[in-house]
């Protein structure tokens, strides 16, 4: 018996890191049974990864315009066996994720809890607040109350698992429903996705300008095979595009190493990173307020520190 949803973030017929801790932190709960939303075929190609992570059952909730649709079709899966079942439910709080639980909690007459940490047993899970100065326990009303999970928040541990395949039916899109006319490749390059980087390199106002992040934080980002990560006064100042931004407005991330270069540490931008299991900042302003949260700090110019820093490291 499934005793709590998730649902499957892919891409390319592949999982994505954040449906791996999505079903590590839904464990806590019991059975946890995976909803696979997308073109028909879809559940079959991700089966053995999933059963491999952990999902009890799966659910192939699949239609030929399922991929055309935004939104819509993820949240008649998940509303539908949230209804039926009377469980929990976890997806991952990104933008799109948040929207899904919002919609999906109402259907179900639920609460939703944003931006949760580690779940319990008793429904409940712990979140941050007043940008990361404090940590509350929460809890949801309702018979499938749903969590939307920071990214990062939760390291996946792979627990294998029968992978029963059920197919679940979708209803057919209503006259509200959003259809997408076209899709464009994201532009990362080689680097790994933001919220799943194992470290990120962020640069801030201190960088001075778009020229400075590609000549200083997007070369010690490749030599490290990081992420690259931008504070919001460097994206309002147009130095890196809006979709790097980390922080309480933009991307939460959770890495194994985050590198602030130029970063002050606004209240906002540490909401949005501080969970990082290592900070490091170089900064030449000795007061900044990063330099409180990190474990590793270098009061100097970062265009001495990173680049010295880069070449140490193809050199290694």
């Amino acid at each position: 018996m499934t005793n709590a949803l998730v649902l499957v973030e892919h891409g390319e017929g592949e999982l994505k890191n954040t449906t791996l801790e999505l079903i590590t932190a839904a464990r806590a709960l019991g059975t946890v049974g995976a909803v696979v939303v997308g073109a028909p075929g879809t559940a079959d190609k991700l089966k053995d990864a999933l059963a491999q992570a952990g999902a009890e059952d799966i659910y192939a909730a699949e239609s030929a315009e399922a991929e055309e649709l935004l939104i819509t079709p993820s949240v008649d899966a998940l509303a539908g066996l949230a209804a039926h079942l009377q469980v929990p439910v976890l997806v991952s709080a990104t933008q799109s994720g948040n929207e899904i639980a919002g919609r999906v909690g109402a259907r179900v007459a639920s609460g939703v809890v944003y931006n949760a940490g580690e779940i319990d047993a008793d429904r409940n899970s712990k979140v941050a607040i007043f940008g990361g100065d404090y940590t509350v326990t929460t809890t949801a009303a309702g018979a499938s109350p749903v969590f939307t999970l920071a990214p990062g928040s939760v390291d996946p541990e792979p627990q294998a698992a029968a992978g029963n395949l059920q197919q679940v039916e979708l209803p057919a899109a209503g006259p509200t429903a959003v259809k997408i006319t076209s899709f464009a490749p994201a532009e990362q390059g080689d680097r790994p996705e933001l919220t799943e980087a194992k470290i990120v390199v962020s640069g801030g106002r201190g960088v001075g300008s778009a020229e400075g992040f590609g000549d200083v934080v997007e070369p010690l980002a490749d030599a490290l095979g990081a992420a690259v990560g931008a504070s919001r006064a460097a994206v309002d100042a147009d130095y890196y595009p809006g979709k790097f931004q980390v922080g309480q407005t933009g991307s939460t991330v959770s890495p194994n190493v985050y590198i602030a270069l130029g970063i002050s540490g606004a209240i906002q931008h540490k909401a949005g990173m501080q969970t990082s299991k290592t900070i490091v900042a170089v900064n030449k302003d000795e007061e900044a307020s990063i330099f409180e949260i990190t474990d590793f700090g270098v009061v100097g110019d970062l265009f001495d520190v990173a680049p010295q820093a880069t070449e140490e490291l193809k050199n290694s």
